[in-house]
């Protein structure tokens, strides 16, 4: 059975690789998580400054050693700038072979598909290598936006989740969405081999 035992594996694709973020690429996930539109949803504590960037990268990275997330940074390979993060928050394979998918993207590369792409490369390493059979995305039901792009990479919309999580504005219900690897391997969304 899969154990991530703080790997976290380079994956690269055609415009993007994934890879473990250092603390080198805290300026870049500062200028994002910090980002006005791409933090409307995150629900991050706030940042001040790359200091902060730097603990939650290491925070990350924590995480997978204990098994408990995997999470990538997007790299633009044309301009090795770190431009955002997605992986897995966490995921369950006794009884269940499930996973949570998660991203954001700084707003100023929108609308390029390099989202699409890193989510492609995520997705296949999660039904491939970790042998996930049920991958699910959670988004706050005013973020639009994220709700179609998981319905562009394939998930279906299973239903609202009320009051699910707790911000510091109150309780925000959240669309939930699911792609099966059966659904996965159909559509075949993925429009790459894993690259290491």
């Amino acid at each position: 059975m899969y154990q991530c035992k703080g790997v976290i594996p380079e994956l690269r694709g055609t415009t993007v690789r994934l890879r473990k973020m250092s603390p080198r690429d805290a300026d870049d996930l500062y200028q994002c998580w910090s980002d006005e539109w791409t933090a409307r949803y995150l629900y991050l504590p706030s940042m001040t400054g790359r200091h902060d960037a730097e603990a939650l990268i290491l925070l990350l990275n924590e995480l997978s050693e204990s098994e408990d997330s995997l999470r990538w940074g997007v790299e633009h390979l044309d301009s090795g700038i770190m431009i955002g993060s997605c992986g897995f928050n966490g995921w369950q394979l006794q009884g269940a072979f499930r996973g949570e998918f998660g991203c954001e993207l700084a707003s100023s590369y929108w609308g390029n598909g390099y989202m699409r792409e890193a989510a492609a490369m995520a997705l296949e390493y999660g039904f491939r290598v970790m042998g996930l059979n049920r991958v699910e995305a959670f988004s706050d039901i005013r973020n639009e936006r994220g709700a179609e792009f998981f319905r562009k990479i394939g998930f279906e919309h299973e239903g609202i989740l009320r009051e699910y999580k707790h911000t510091s504005t109150g309780y925000i219900d959240v669309n939930v969405f699911s792609l099966l690897r059966r659904d996965w391997n159909r559509e075949n969304i993925s429009d790459q081999d894993i690259r290491g």
